[in-house]
């Protein structure tokens, strides 16, 4: 079951840098009082400070947020829910670790939508029936990433279905929108008394027209990182923590390019508190800058029949913010995502390791900086 969290949007306006905070901020009315208060003697506060230390709650509570790579609901996966439900696609414990994590967010490589024109000249396409959002309810999903090269597989009126079906299902979304300000807005969950930010932007796009700053509705992109740095900054200015999920490397390339690696420190040094990516499709090393994760890519979670090997990021904060992170190996067979342990666990995360940039990972897939700085 999820923690009771607080989900909002938060809209900043690029040209004039106004906030458009709706619902971010609550009032509260204290009684008039009428009559004359007595003040406490100097023992008498003495004990009432005591008794409201003791009965104080602490502020801040430790919480868990999840990851996954690119998830592409198609015929193979929907079939398969059909036949024997949830279980059907996901092993059980791994399905107990999305639905317990305070927070679960995924990225959504696909449109909701019906209808459509399909992209011309593109090798794969790709959109579900938005009745299959229950998917994503069943599984725990809070939030989704919308920035990639297939949310406008079948158009713009097929995109705007997958924000209709998304608010309807009650699950936030970041990276696209009916305008700049939309597609770039950042989404805050509030989990263990504080106030995550979550932005997404894409670096791989088919065309110029996908981009939201040349035709609505579109994807929030960072070719130029420019604007995707600016709204991290105004997010961390407004959040306690500021989480960076981004579209962006060369597919079923286990190394990420220099870009990726140039603009994740730009992220970190705007105020990012952690930076996943997607598209590659496999999995990507992990490397800390100024003490800052960054996962270059989950690989593929529920895509294609089989997945050789993928992973689920769980991060924990703890009472003052700190995170920890560990992986948690999985791969897919006949449609189905299975947690791995033992010697096939243990493979993956000795694989991850290889392939990361001065990271140490244990037994149990918890992540360290071998040189923490």
């Amino acid at each position: 079951m999820k923690a009771n969290r607080k989900i909002r949007a938060c809209l900043a306006v690029f040209a004039g840098t106004v906030l458009l905070l709706a619902g971010c901020a609550d009032k509260g009315d204290g009684p008039e009082r009428d009559s004359v208060r007595q003040p406490l003697s100097s023992g008498e506060e003495e004990k009432a400070d005591q008794i409201a230390g003791e009965i104080r709650e602490p502020e801040n509570e430790p919480f868990t947020m999840l990851f996954t790579g690119d998830i592409q609901l198609g015929s193979n996966i929907t079939s398969a829910y059909d036949s024997g439900g949830l279980e059907r696609i996901l092993s059980p414990s791994l399905l107990e670790e999305l639905q317990g994590a305070d927070i679960t967010m995924v990225n959504e490589e696909f449109p909701f939508g019906t209808g459509g024109t399909q992209a011309p000249d593109k090798q794969f396409t790709f959109k579900t029936d938005p009745s299959y959002v229950k998917i994503f309810n069943e599984m725990g999903v809070d939030i989704v990433s919308l920035a990639n090269n297939h949310v406008l597989d079948f158009g713009q009126d097929v995109l705007s279905q997958t924000f209709d079906t998304l608010d309807q299902a009650g699950i936030a979304y970041v990276g696209a929108g009916d305008s700049l300000e939309r597609a770039g807005a950042w989404q805050t969950i509030e989990a263990g008394g504080r106030k995550v930010a979550f932005l997404s932007a894409s670096r791989v796009i088919p065309v110029v027209g996908w981009d939201v700053r040349n035709s609505q509705p579109g994807v929030f992109t960072t070719y130029d990182p420019a604007l995707l740095v600016e709204q991290i900054q105004k997010a961390d200015q407004e959040n306690d923590l500021v989480v960076v999920y981004v579209h962006w490397g060369i597919e079923k390339a286990e190394t990420p390019e220099e870009y990726q690696r140039t603009m994740a420190k730009q992220y970190i040094d705007a105020g990012a508190d952690l930076v996943v990516g997607a598209h590659p499709h496999v999995l990507q090393g992990i490397e800390y800058y100024k003490g800052v994760p960054v996962i270059y890519s989950l690989g593929n979670f529920m895509f294609n029949d089989t997945i050789d090997r993928t992973g689920v990021l769980k991060v924990k904060a703890d009472e003052e913010g700190e995170l920890t992170l560990q992986l948690l190996p999985a791969a897919a067979s006949g449609s189905k995502t299975s947690r791995l342990t033992g010697d096939q666990g243990a493979s993956v995360l000795e694989y991850e390791e290889r392939i990361s940039f001065d990271v140490e990972i244990d037994e149990d897939g918890y992540i360290s900086p071998k040189n923490p700085s």
